[in-house]
């Protein structure tokens, strides 16, 4: 867990921005590194310790690196067509204060993003009639280019510059989070609502990233650092890093994007053909649909599985996975110690063939060979909570 080379070998290319939480983290002994054109903490007192308390406790994430997106019409203008236009998702179907997880696709079908998109009740605090969108901070640049080339004229999109995320994940979360907004409690998994905190206008949804149960919330920049403070203050939440959300989405399998998901890899392959709703793949009228139907009848090339890694040395992103033969037939994308788990794993793009779980595969990395076995995810067991207790 201490190998940090994917959060201090961003590009150096792009100007680093600062969190609105920026003077905060430092406060607290936040170790900052540049990722996805931002400075954010990667460890305060240490992954490994980090990780854990978020199983067993709570744990506070700033994700405000992330794009936060408004959709509303204007003239009369169809938003849930124009957003059928983008996402391979039934927006007709989903209700208000529901929440759906979908992806921004090309014309080939490759993956631009994935991301969260929600359909505002008729009351919210962005005081709007229309859809709100969680897009990954590295790519919301290129998304919102990509989604003003494709909406129609009077569909109007607003990207909350002045909005900060955080979310707050962990079996005790709702204790926390309950105690300073009455009301929480009763969102479920994937559902999200407008609630208010010392006055201040709070957008929540019951979601996150770790296969916790947890909360992602909305708040106006300004009013960021006294929430954080506020939320840090009860006694089940510590401020967790980079480098504990990405171990901790890994054991939870999902992928992450720009690692485990790209412009060259299509739904199918990803293993996220969930996100492709029944009446879109009938009607086969989203982006990219000859080559993912097509996929989805035959079988892709390569999927996306979980391995689990023999000894105790992290396979990498970058390794590669061997046949019999000693040949390169695939790669790992994102890979480390589970501490959850209490052993390495990994993910990786194979062979379908190889895709099988108990089949055992080789990965190379620098110059040593390791073994492993392809498994089913998530590593460990997900814990939202869902309508009807399930």
């Amino acid at each position: 867990m201490s190998d940090l080379d994917p959060y201090e070998t961003e590009a150096d290319e792009i100007a680093i921005e600062q969190l609105p939480l920026d003077a905060w983290h430092r406060a607290r002994g936040g170790r900052m590194v540049p990722f996805a054109g931002y400075e954010m903490p990667v460890q305060y007192e240490g992954i490994m310790a980090e990780h854990l308390w978020v199983r067993e406790s709570a744990g506070l994430f700033d994700v405000s690196h992330m794009g936060q997106l408004l959709f509303r019409s204007e003239e009369g203008a169809d938003v849930v067509a124009a957003l059928e236009a983008v996402l391979p998702a039934d927006v007709a179907g989903l209700g208000q204060g529901k929440q759906r997880y979908s992806l921004l696709l090309s014309e080939d079908g490759g993956i631009l993003d994935d991301l969260m998109f929600t359909h505002l009740p008729d009351a919210n605090p962005f005081d709007i009639q229309g859809y709100y969108m969680v897009v990954n901070g590295a790519t919301k640049i290129d998304d919102i280019a990509h989604l003003l080339e494709y909406l129609p004229d009077g569909i109007a999109l607003n990207h909350m510059e002045d909005q900060a995320l955080l979310a707050l994940q962990g079996p005790k979360a709702v204790d926390a989070l309950a105690r300073l907004v009455p009301g929480v409690e009763a969102l479920v998994f994937m559902t999200a609502g407008a609630f208010e905190w010392n006055g201040v206008p709070l957008w929540i949804s019951r979601s996150g990233y770790t296969g916790e149960d947890g909360f992602e919330i909305s708040v106006p920049a300004e009013n960021v650092e006294a929430l954080a403070d506020a939320l840090t203050a009860e006694p089940e939440v510590k401020p967790i890093g980079l480098g504990a959300r990405d171990s901790l989405r890994l054991e939870a399998g999902l992928p992450l994007y720009g690692h485990d998901l790209d412009p060259e890899t299509t739904p199918v392959q990803a293993d996220l053909g969930f996100a492709l709703s029944k009446r879109r793949r009938e009607a086969g009228d989203f982006m990219g649909a000859p080559r993912i139907l097509a996929e989805r009848e035959s079988g892709a090339i390569i999927k996306r599985v979980g391995l689990l890694v023999e000894g105790r040395q992290p396979v990498r992103e970058g390794a590669a996975v061997l046949d019999d033969q000693g040949s390169e037939v695939g790669r790992v994308t994102s890979g480390g110690f589970a501490p959850s788990v209490g052993a390495p794993i990994a993910m990786a793009y194979v062979p379908t063939a190889l895709a099988v779980a108990g089949t055992t595969i080789q990965l190379a990395q620098r110059g040593k060979v390791h073994q492993a076995t392809v498994t089913a995810m998530p590593f460990i067991p997900h814990r939202y909570v869902r309508a009807g207790g399930k």
